[in-house]
């Protein structure tokens, strides 16, 4: 399959959240350019959160499509199962891994990212799973079901969600995580330590500041063994240890890669008929920095902007960054970015539904609520603006954010 660029369609790689939003917003704009969407999975784009939540706490599958296969079929977007094997910048084609080609008049990379590899001894075991597309969730979901003794390697969001899963499923759970605290690259101390707690109450044993020196089994893993020598029985261990961007299309094409694939204010990379988008895509934020965000939100945000100057629309790229996660009964969401130097902060409400409030330089900068979901919504609407809050404000027995956001839109 090959086409002039007058012909040509725009080439979406990659089905999840950030390649599926392009082509759908790219036809809320109005634009009948033809789009071609390449995906490695079999069937219609999938989303990602339910597969280390409801994927794995029952045995009924969540619905994972985005839309039914006919939603494409008549907005004119072709799924095509295939890898894309090379890009062609010279003649605009795309090389698919079955051997045909695509030419394209935009490509867009929205490859994503892929489970971080182990090179801990015994990391081949059978009993060692990631979570990272469907059939890893249901591999691990299945495995629940007989599993006596799980280890989460990582405590991050996803291995936190699944050592909850894995709980609440019966399993006896151990988390280790190399750093000394869970969750440390994404929330502050004090909501850590909420999760750890919360997570010890539920009877998961939690081992910070160590690392996995070695996994034990025959053909199959039957123990993990830290550090310090411990050992600890597991029939079953979900490696949670973070992702990496998937980048090698864009480097061996010769496009600007750093942490990710390195694009501009448009997300554009560094060559201008070829944008990027999503987990896979390296932007400069307002501090200067590059940063790229792991998160069904800002691939959603991104391929809004995307899609807009596609068919010939300028929108700043400017959406406040929110995540989410849910381990047993706690909702954590978190709006803004932690900066890196240590903010001032104060804290509203009570034990198990509250929220933190973040001030750099006497500037509201970010908002972590659990169970709170009010203060979240008012949070992002305050950081969507110009958030005139101080630290003393919020210090105030009676200060509710809604209310700041009244006061400031009124």
């Amino acid at each position: 399959m090959t086409g002039t660029p007058g012909t040509a369609p725009v080439v979406i790689v990659g089905g999840g959240h950030a390649g599926f939003h392009v082509a759908l917003f790219l036809r809320e704009e109005g634009s009948d350019v033809p789009i071609v969407l390449v995906d490695r999975l079999d069937g219609p784009p999938v989303q990602r959160p339910p597969l280390s939540k409801a994927m794995l706490l029952s045995d009924t599958e969540p619905r994972l499509e985005f839309r039914k296969p006919e939603f494409y079929a008549a907005r004119g977007i072709t799924l095509l199962r295939d890898t894309a094997a090379r890009i062609d910048r010279d003649r605009r084609v795309v090389r698919l891994g079955s051997g045909g080609s695509l030419g394209y008049r935009e490509l867009v990379l929205a490859t994503g990212c892929r489970a971080r590899e182990t090179t801990v001894p015994g990391s081949g075991l059978a009993g060692i799973r990631v979570l990272r597309v469907p059939d890893d969730a249901r591999a691990v979901r299945d495995a629940l079901a007989a599993a006596r003794d799980v280890v989460v390697v990582g405590g991050g969001f996803i291995g936190l969600e699944a050592a909850a899963a894995a709980r609440r499923r019966g399993c006896a759970v151990t988390v280790v995580e190399s750093l000394p605290r869970v969750m440390q690259r994404v929330v502050s101390a004090g909501i850590s330590g909420h999760f750890r707690a919360l997570h010890e109450a539920q009877g998961v044993h939690v081992r910070t500041g160590t690392t996995v020196r070695a996994f034990r089994g025959d053909t199959r893993v039957r123990q993990v063994e830290l550090a310090d020598g411990t050992r600890i029985p597991a029939d079953l261990v979900v490696l949670g240890i973070g992702v990496e961007p998937e980048a090698g299309l864009a480097r061996e094409c010769g496009l600007a890669v750093g942490d990710g694939v390195e694009v501009d204010g448009a997300l554009r990379t560094s060559d201008p008929l070829i944008s990027a988008v999503g987990d896979c895509a390296s932007f400069p934020a307002g501090d200067g920095r590059r940063r790229r965000l792991e998160s069904v939100q800002n691939a959603a945000d991104q391929a809004r902007v995307l899609a807009a100057r596609l068919a010939g629309r300028t929108v700043p790229f400017d959406a406040v960054p929110w995540f989410w996660t849910e381990q047993f009964s706690a909702k954590l969401q978190i709006a803004g970015l932690l900066p890196d130097r240590e903010t001032e902060t104060v804290r509203l409400a009570g034990d198990d539904a509250f929220s933190v409030l973040h001030f750099h330089r006497g500037r509201l900068v970010a908002v972590e609520s659990v169970n709170r979901p009010v203060d979240h919504v008012a949070a992002r609407r305050l950081l969507a603006g110009e958030a005139r809050l101080s630290p003393d404000d919020a210090r105030d027995p009676q200060f509710r954010l809604s209310d700041a956001v009244a006061a400031r839109t009124g």
